[in-house]
């Protein structure tokens, strides 16, 4: 999935996403993304003060892109009903991360500059760990007032689900060609997952993707 957009700005942003995916922050000057945008290079610091400034405003337009598409901890989305909901909900999360390109190249910008920027590496733990068991301590909190899931402790439940799949999608980013490989396995975790803790009386609603 790929997003187009318009305009000189979008145009830089866009180029600046290319650009740091591929070669890191420090590895791209401003002459290239401009050069990538169509524009020559001093024209870039009409729209941006420097490439510092580009790679920020990059993070905080994801960060909204990203709650929209994904959510978060205060918009965890629709409560999941059954087993089957529960899978099939997580299950188009897991492709708007690995299949949206925006959100990849986001992800490896910060795969790559965790190591030099400390408010980048709190950015990089928000969206690898505390935003996504946010998510889904408030998902299984929710499935257990309403009896669709055993009784328990939903902290360390979301972790507990989502701790393999996490880790299958830093592989793909590691090794693209054993994506389809991660994903089959995230499809069989995430159908045991619910077949264990599903109350029993709901056993047969669990879907096989």
């Amino acid at each position: 999935m790929k997003e187009q957009r318009s305009g000189t700005k979008e145009r830089i942003l866009d180029s600046a996403l290319n650009l740091f995916s591929e070669k890191g922050y420090d590895g791209v000057g401003v002459d290239a993304i401009a050069e990538q945008a169509g524009l020559k290079g001093p024209s870039i610091y009409k729209h941006f003060k420097s490439k510092e400034e580009i790679l920020d405003t990059l993070i905080r337009e994801v960060d909204s892109y990203y709650e929209k598409n994904f959510g978060s901890k205060l918009h965890p989305g629709k409560i999941p009903a059954s087993a089957e909901e529960l899978v099939d909900i997580s299950w188009k999360r897991i492709r708007f991360t690995l299949k949206d390109d925006r959100i990849r190249k986001t992800r490896r910008i910060l795969a790559m500059e965790q190591f030099r920027s400390p408010q980048v590496a709190k950015l990089a733990t928000r969206y690898s760990l505390e935003n996504i068991q946010g998510i889904y301590q408030k998902l299984f909190k929710e499935m257990m007032d309403a009896g669709v899931i055993r009784q328990g402790d939903p902290a360390m439940l979301s972790m507990a689900f989502i701790a393999p799949i996490t880790l299958l999608i830093n592989m793909c980013d590691r090794e693209p060609e054993r994506e389809q490989e991660a994903m089959n396995s995230m499809k069989e975790y995430m159908n045991y997952f619910a077949k264990q803790y599903l109350q029993e009386n709901k056993e047969e609603n669990v879907a096989e993707y």
